[in-house]
């Protein structure tokens, strides 16, 4: 009897010192607990504060950083090729037109010829175009004229003007420009790119004609097939200043 009680007894201290010992041993090793700051962590998120508090602090941060992160496009290029993209950005980056000569600007200059006021006179050596105006002076413009092989001479009046002209290249050049490996367009509505530019005085019944131009670095050289090349802001400018019957003297 006395043994049998001994042992009930010792069963019942073990049973008595193992749920303590099993905790212990069950959370000894128990990693340490990492809280993360970030308050837009998913498991935060999903304690449901009450009324949303912490939600709508994190989607608040959430849209902060958004706020302050720069929106580039995605450039997708194939891997050995990165480098020679990244290259080819930077070079488009620098690339830039040759600026005008002031020369060329609009200025007003001393005439004393013998043009009444309302003629244009086209210098086609100094490529400058002058509007005649009363008491003794001259508005004078920067003008492109005809390249070597293309200069001509001569008095017309302005026939017709338009505003944005559509282009209709005369067959000749482009037959010359398709033997140098360049395919003109048979027809080009008029817009930003259109190489007769924001407006056209037309010359009497020639192909020739003052007009804008999309190339307005070339202002100031010989570099058209005849027609005189202004900037377009220019050409806007004279437009707004002479009336069809206008006359045009070409040096």
């Amino acid at each position: 009897m006395m043994k049998t009680l001994s042992c009930l007894l010792g069963a019942a201290a073990m049973l008595a010192l193992a749920p303590q010992a099993m905790a212990n041993d069950r959370y000894a090793e128990r990693p340490p607990v990492m809280v993360s700051p970030d308050l837009s962590a998913p498991w935060l998120l999903q304690l449901g504060y009450p009324g949303g508090t912490l939600r709508r602090e994190a989607q608040t941060r959430q849209q902060r950083a958004r706020r302050a992160q720069p929106v580039t496009a995605p450039v997708r290029v194939q891997p050995d090729r990165t480098r020679t993209a990244a290259v080819q950005r930077s070079t488009k980056r620098v690339v830039m037109r040759p600026r005008i000569n002031p020369i060329y600007l609009p200025h007003e200059v001393k005439y004393d010829g013998k043009q009444k006021p309302g003629t244009i006179i086209i210098d086609t050596h100094e490529n400058f175009l002058y509007l005649v105006q009363k008491g003794g002076k001259a508005r004078r413009y920067g003008v492109g004229t005809g390249k070597p092989g293309f200069e001509w001479s001569g008095t017309h009046k302005v026939s017709a003007k338009r505003e944005w002209p559509d282009w209709r290249p005369p067959a000749e050049m482009i037959t010359r420009e398709k033997a140098k490996g360049r395919y003109l367009p048979t027809y080009l509505a008029g817009g930003i790119q259109n190489p007769l530019g924001a407006r056209a005085l037309y010359l009497g019944s020639t192909l020739y004609r003052i007009h804008g131009t999309n190339q307005p670095w070339t202002i100031g050289g010989a570099v058209s097939s005849g027609c005189i090349r202004m900037r377009n802001e220019d050409v806007i400018d004279l437009y707004e200043r002479v009336a069809v019957g206008t006359t045009v003297v070409v040096m």
